[in-house]
């Protein structure tokens, strides 16, 4: 391609973008949108349901719900209008309103019965949000490669030593490795690759919840303060002190690691995406962060991911009210093949348990990466940047996003007695929406549909609360219940193992 002819192509995709994200959801008023020649269709909301805020876990301590989330396939099954199977929930560093805490990373099972409503009907009155009825029945404990506690403590200037094939690996200063899971996938031996906000790193964990092996991402997306790999992300724990300084100076920006992650249906790639971009990529602003990376991994063997591609992604842009351009962060994908995934973007500091009370923006967008530029190895992984100050090198072609889902709907949302915005209440939905995962609709007439469950991060957020052996009470009198949506989508040719 010459250099105009590019020039121009870049010129049509930024326009695209543009207009997608400003565009309001009532233009994609069919629910239909076409992606590189296949159709994707949004049928509308289905099921909701929760788990109720002060729920306990069976070491006594308060439930922490979906920074990620993974349905066992082979556990879904319907029965005449319902369905049932059990799903893994990932919860993040635990309760850290006041800083980070010793928190026992972990995972949780979770059954569910679905009886979902049928597409664009009313649920029964008062019976709302009980499509999904979620019960905790599990939770196990994550442990480090030799059998010790793993902890949610920020690792302030901690790091543990590069040993055999363990990468340097962030390390709290009670000498446990610190781990903040954001996403996690299961694989068909038990196994499971979780990902993490303060490497930022993809774990790979046995079965029983042991640490088997760690990948280290690019060099840029790695924290570095004076020329160090630091990984703090200036959330000390009790008496600890703040980093200095209190941001990396390149590599991922503080809590903003690998948030979205998820396996192509034939189990051959693993996808990793960076919440929002690095630091030396505009990641120093809110306003310039909108240049991300999806890293696509070999994962034959799960124990050394290989990476094969790596792409921008542009995050989507919205306006306050007041007119100024916000960036939304990444919360989760899914995986759709090794060129294309669902990811779900939000704002922030909005939604019930907070004092803001109406989200700008919740979506789930179709990221096709067919047509943009792979810079796996290429001098952007080192010390080059991508896009400095949030502008875009002119030798790189971005993916494309395409919106799905408008999980702020307020005609959809009323029809399950939720609301986005005033009165904040707890049926508004809550902030932190980070959880994706699908499930056939077993459907012979309709190959193609799936169940799309979403699932907030409830942050922990109780009046009645227990961790690390003390009582809580979350700020603002919070009792934010963990919250399942599920959407009815038709997602074509996608490549099942």
């Amino acid at each position: 391609m010459s250099v105009s002819s590019f020039a121009k192509a870049r010129f049509v995709v930024t326009a695209l973008l543009a207009s997608v994200a400003f565009t309001p959801f009532a233009a994609f008023a069919d629910n239909t949108v076409t992606v590189g020649g296949v159709s994707f269709v949004n049928q509308g909301l289905v099921a909701v349901g929760r788990i109720p805020a002060n729920q306990r876990d069976k070491f006594g301590e308060t439930f922490g719900s979906g920074s990620g989330m993974a349905i066992d396939p082979a556990s879904w099954t319907k029965d005449g209008d319902g369905y049932k199977g059990s799903l893994w929930l990932l919860p993040d560093r635990g309760y850290n309103a006041a800083g980070t805490t010793d928190y026992r990373p972990r995972i949780n099972t979770v059954d569910i019965l679905m009886t979902p409503t049928a597409v664009g009907g009313v649920p029964t009155a008062g019976k709302e949000q009980t499509g999904v009825e979620a019960k905790l029945v599990d939770s196990m404990l994550l442990v480090d490669d030799k059998g010790g506690d793993m902890t949610g403590l920020d690792p302030e200037s901690g790091v543990r030593a590069a040993t055999g094939e363990f990468p340097p690996l962030p390390q709290a200063s009670n000498g446990k490795v610190a781990l903040d899971n954001e996403a996690i996938v299961r694989l068909p031996d038990g196994s499971m690759f979780i990902s993490d906000e303060y490497g930022p790193y993809i774990y790979h964990f046995s079965a029983d919840g042991k640490l088997i092996s760690a990948t280290q991402p690019p060099k840029a997306l790695l924290p570095m303060r004076k020329g160090a790999l630091n990984f703090a992300s200036n959330n000390p724990g009790p008496g600890a002190s703040t980093p200095d300084p209190k941001d990396p100076e390149t590599g991922r920006q503080n809590n903003q690691g690998l948030e979205g992650m998820a396996i192509t249906p034939d189990g051959k790639y693993l996808i990793a995406v960076l919440q929002s971009a690095t630091r030396q990529d505009g990641g120093d602003s809110g306003a310039t962060r909108q240049n991300t990376r999806a890293m696509v991994y070999d994962a034959a063997d799960p124990a050394h991911l290989k990476l094969v591609h790596e792409y921008v992604v542009p995050l989507p842009v919205f306006k306050d009210a007041k007119g100024k351009t916000l960036v939304a962060a990444q919360s989760e994908i899914v995986a759709l093949s090794d060129k294309a995934f669902l990811m779900l973007a939000r704002d922030s500091n909005n939604g019930f348990g907070l004092k803001g009370d109406t989200s700008l923006y919740r979506a789930i967008n179709v990221v096709d990466l067919s047509a943009a530029t792979d810079i796996a190895g290429s001098e952007f992984d080192g010390d080059k940047p991508v896009a400095p100050k949030g502008a875009l090198d002119p030798s790189v072609m971005p993916a494309t996003l395409t919106s799905l889902i408008d999980l702020n709907d307020s005609k959809e949302l009323a029809r399950f007695g939720l609301h986005n915005g005033a009165p904040n209440d707890r049926n508004n939905l809550s902030e932190k929406w980070e959880a994706m995962s699908l499930a056939s609709a077993l459907d012979p007439s309709k190959p193609d549909d799936y169940f799309l469950f979403v699932a907030n991060d409830n942050d922990f957020l109780t009046q009645d609360g227990f961790q690390v052996g003390s009582a809580y009470k979350a700020e603002n009198d919070a009792n934010v219940d963990t919250m399942f949506q599920v959407f009815r989508v038709t997602l074509p040719g996608i490549a099942k193992r």
